[in-house]
């Protein structure tokens, strides 16, 4: 099998997750640019986070290429307190008391092969020091993210007012660890 990724050729590779680096941003921000055209994010937010949370940051990468096919960011956070999207963080709060999975982005290409699945399960491996993790939904995959354990929980009004930037259809939501 030969795949061509970013216009280099690369005998029978895998893509696989490794931690992002400062280099990948560029190729980070094509990806989000594909996939969320209607909620873009500065490429500062991106910058920010791997920066103040790296091992929460992922590229999904295949081959040699250094052009991602997707990503995750992710990182702890106050419980039920995400930032507002295009928002900084400043920093991660000493005092932060659940996991956040910011966004998971995966070119359709390569959607179909359990990427996601092997991204998701790293993510909760590492939160487990966390009661829970939450992430918004968005594009009406709530039921994608309740294979995992993912569920709607009731929301403050200023948690409300930073849902109505993701769109119509998302919905905050909340796995508990260990579950």
């Amino acid at each position: 099998m030969e795949v061509t990724v970013g216009g280099k050729n690369s005998a029978k590779a895998k893509a696989a997750w490794r931690e992002i680096s400062g280099d990948n941003i560029d190729s980070l921000v094509r990806v989000a640019d594909k996939i969320h055209s209607n909620l873009p994010e500065s490429d500062q937010i991106f910058v920010e986070r791997v920066r103040l949370f790296p091992q929460g940051c992922l590229a999904l990468v295949e081959g040699v290429a250094d052009d991602l096919c997707g990503y995750v960011i992710s990182h702890p956070i106050r419980r039920r307190q995400p930032p507002a999207l295009d928002s900084l963080l400043g920093e991660i709060a000493s005092d932060a008391d659940q996991y956040y999975i910011h966004d998971l982005a995966i070119l359709s290409d390569f959607r179909g092969r359990g990427l996601a699945r092997e991204c998701i399960d790293k993510l909760l491996q590492m939160a487990k020091r966390y009661p829970t993790v939450s992430l918004v939904s968005v594009y009406n995959t709530a039921s994608f993210w309740g294979r995992f354990g993912f569920v709607p929980v009731e929301v403050d009004e200023c948690l409300e007012k930073k849902l109505l930037d993701y769109g119509d259809d998302a919905i905050y939501l909340e796995c508990q660890n260990g579950k």
